[in-house]
């Protein structure tokens, strides 16, 4: 149990530090500045947890890294299933954290996930789902690279490593998702954002799904522990 509340705590800060930021610098594709920032906040919060719960519960705090784990047979369907259960719970507190905070402060938005708008139009479903495919088929595989056996003594820096990636797929992301590259954290300020964050969630859903098991099957191919 104490690995699951570990993936819990550590998803709710995910989002409550990720999407705080997101709202408080008022992320916005015309602002380079806020969505460097942005970016940042999602990749410190995961170094940060990576070394808090890393050595309890190995710090997935994200379905789709968890999903990826599994396919790799690194992990059980039990354990999987509960760490995924608890990674949403985990996102929806962090998302009603914050909730609470913007509201009675004033301020609008959770930090939801959402098609962008660009010119007179917005990303269109399609663009948006195959984005959310690819990016977390990119993380996923350095989360299971960098946690990896034959790494030897560098998984000592897995919790850096990942963290910095996530900041990259952010910077190349945010213009067309918002970057999710995770269901639970899109879940959590869905839920209380509503509009069309909540209509568009599936695409934050499935594409993450696919792109970490598109990840496994890649690992399987390159992994040298595999027969």
């Amino acid at each position: 149990m104490k690995k699951y509340l570990a993936e819990m705590v550590g998803t709710m800060v995910l989002v409550l530090m990720g999407c705080g930021a997101a709202v408080s610098l008022g992320c916005d594709n015309g602002n380079v500045a806020s969505v460097v920032g942005t970016a940042m906040a999602f990749g410190l919060a995961v170094v940060g947890m990576a070394y808090t719960i890393g050595g309890i519960s190995g710090c997935h705090i994200n379905p789709a890294i968890t999903l990826g784990v599994f396919l790799s047979g690194r992990m059980n369907a039990k354990d999987a299933g509960m760490y995924m259960l608890f990674q949403v719970i985990g996102a929806v507190i962090g998302a009603a954290v914050l909730f609470g905070i913007t509201s009675s402060t004033g301020m609008v938005g959770t930090g939801a996930n959402d098609l962008q708008a660009f010119g007179d139009g917005t990303i269109t479903t399609m663009g948006g789902l195959l984005a959310e495919i690819f990016f977390t088929c990119v993380f996923v595989l350095v989360v299971l690279g960098a946690t990896a056996k034959t790494n030897g003594a560098t998984n000592n820096f897995a919790g850096l490593a990942i963290g910095l990636s996530l900041i990259l797929v952010h910077l190349a992301c945010i213009r067309y998702t918002g970057t999710s590259v995770n269901p639970a954290r899109s879940i959590g300020p869905a839920l209380f954002q509503g509009g069309t964050a909540l209509t568009n969630l599936w695409i934050f859903i499935v594409g993450p799904f696919v792109g970490g098991a598109l990840a496994a099957g890649i690992w399987k191919v390159i992994d040298p522990e595999t027969k």
